[in-house]
């Protein structure tokens, strides 16, 4: 079963439609999806190894675009469609702390938790809840967006074959790791403060 799912994902990431749909997943990950575009980049990148910045590029800018909306969700749809969100991630009771903590080192909160595995939307949606400076805030997207994206693309670049034997082996694994880490994330954003 797997091998067929790892099949059918390494012809997807060479269909010409898999950059939109890498485009699509890290868009709506950083405002309301909960699974990292990092599932598609993986086997785009090793499937097409000249293309990986390519590809980290193309999640950086629409990771940032989602990042926009998931500020604009925070700031312009609190009362609905953002409280839902953050009492699901229950962050509803902690949100006077959060401000405060915010207020002081909300740069280096957008930054860390944009290299981690703790929902991005989070960060997106409680910056624009907190009016945290907009520009500052899409300055800070990039820089993250982009560390974690090209990160992840080079290392894949530059270890492909191995990787790519690695991933024909062990996908099961690799896509038990990416639940558990996106389990993890959701776990910490819940308990973080």
């Amino acid at each position: 079963m797997f091998e067929r799912l790892y099949r059918w994902t390494l012809s997807l990431a060479e269909s010409p439609r898999a950059t939109w749909a890498l485009a699509a997943v890290s868009f709506a990950e950083s405002s309301f999806f909960p699974i990292p575009p990092d599932i598609i980049l993986a086997p785009m990148v090793v499937a097409r190894p000249g293309k990986a910045f390519f590809y980290a590029g193309v999640c950086t800018v629409a990771s940032v675009l989602g990042g926009a909306l998931g500020y604009a969700i925070g700031a312009l749809l609190y009362d609905t469609v953002g409280q839902w969100l953050i009492n699901l991630y229950g962050y509803a009771e902690k949100l006077a702390a959060l401000r405060i903590f915010y207020d002081q080192w909300g740069w280096l909160f957008i930054l860390v938790k944009g290299l981690t595995p703790i929902p991005f939307k989070l960060v997106t949606i409680v910056s624009g809840l907190l009016g945290y400076n907009f520009p500052l805030f899409m300055l800070l997207c990039v820089i993250t967006r982009g560390a974690r994206f090209f990160l992840v693309a080079g290392v894949l670049n530059w270890f492909g074959e191995p990787l790519r034997a690695l991933l024909e082996k062990y996908f099961a694994v690799f896509l038990l790791l990416i639940l558990v880490t996106v389990v993890i994330g959701f776990y910490l954003a819940a308990h973080m403060f």
